[in-house]
């Protein structure tokens, strides 16, 4: 069965950055929908994705993990 989604532009071009020549955005999905894990998500993410605030953003990670352990 196939389904029409609809995404923004800027989500779309996010996906597209992630997404490998290899994989279909269904697979892409999926993978994102089954929870991969963080550091598999970070690897793939490695030189394709330009962080801006990474400061901030190293911050807001080291919250959230501190409020997940409590």
């Amino acid at each position: 069965m196939v389904k029409t989604l609809t995404i923004r532009d800027e989500v779309y071009r996010k996906l597209l950055a992630v997404k490998t020549k290899e994989e279909s955005f269904s697979e892409l999905l999926e993978k994102l929908a089954e929870g991969t894990k963080s550091i598999e998500v970070l690897t793939s993410l490695r030189a394709r994705v330009e962080f801006r605030e990474k400061e901030r953003m190293m911050s807001d990670l080291s919250t959230a993990r501190a409020e997940r352990r409590i």
